[in-house]
């Protein structure tokens, strides 16, 4: 793997599909999901990767069943918890993204006591996307940002591209390089709408719970094999 993203987001996909494939509830595919994400935190690590964002859960997921919803709410309260000692462990920063206001008062607490323990670490920089939707990040970021500027005394003609991406959620993160969709799915799905202009985009058929670091390997060598020419020519002759 000559070429190494800087920065791999990852949309989980078909942890129900995974569960549903084997007669099983939807719920034991999340909980084989949630244990798919710590394998590849470290795989990422290993492979040169310094920076990963997952989509955990989105803003459209709360239309899900209630049963889902509390299973799910469940599985994340117990992987923010676990997620200290991994932390810990392999020198890993965590930060949440998206509005985890609206969560009970228990996940927050976990949510700003992760951050807090894990924020001097050096080694992975690891974004959880926690209901997040990318529209409503990039509403929030331009409330933000106007806000800033009439409070600056200035007036919205003087908003800049770079002003808006300070507002952001993954504000001092680099944009993701690379995109990778599971389960079949081809699609963005409200996902880092702001942050993905120039990423390259990479599907697999595998569900997230089979997702390894083989296939993060194929992922990468497919990058590797871009051209990535941001508008301009890049290497075209």
């Amino acid at each position: 793997m000559e070429q190494v993203p800087q920065h791999i987001a990852i949309i989980m996909d078909g942890n129900g599909r995974w569960a549903k494939k084997r007669g099983l509830p939807r719920n034991v595919g999340h909980t084989q999901g949630s244990k798919a994400v710590r394998k590849i935190c470290e795989a990422a690590w290993k492979c040169g990767v310094k920076y990963l964002t997952i989509y955990a859960f989105s803003t459209e997921n709360w239309s899900r069943p209630k049963e889902e919803i509390d299973a799910l709410m469940k599985i994340l309260r117990s992987y923010l918890k676990d997620a200290v000692k991994q932390s810990a462990e392999n020198n890993m920063r965590v930060r949440i993204i998206g509005d985890y206001s609206v969560l009970p008062e228990d996940m927050i607490t976990s949510i700003q006591h992760l951050e807090e323990v894990s924020s001097g670490n050096t080694g992975l920089q690891f974004q959880i996307a926690l209901n997040y939707g990318g529209r409503d990040e990039v509403l929030r970021a331009v409330k933000k940002a106007a806000a800033k500027l009439l409070a600056e005394g200035k007036s919205v003609e003087d908003m800049t591209v770079e002003a808006l991406g300070g507002a952001l959620d993954t504000a001092g993160i680099p944009d993701p390089d690379l995109i990778i969709r599971t389960s079949g799915e081809q699609r963005l799905s409200n996902f880092l709408l702001w942050q993905s202009a120039y990423a390259e985009l990479y599907f697999t058929d595998i569900l997230w719970p089979d997702f390894d670091k083989r296939a993060l390997e194929e992922a990468i060598l497919y990058y590797g094999s871009r051209n990535r020419r941001f508008g301009g020519l890049g290497n075209e002759k």
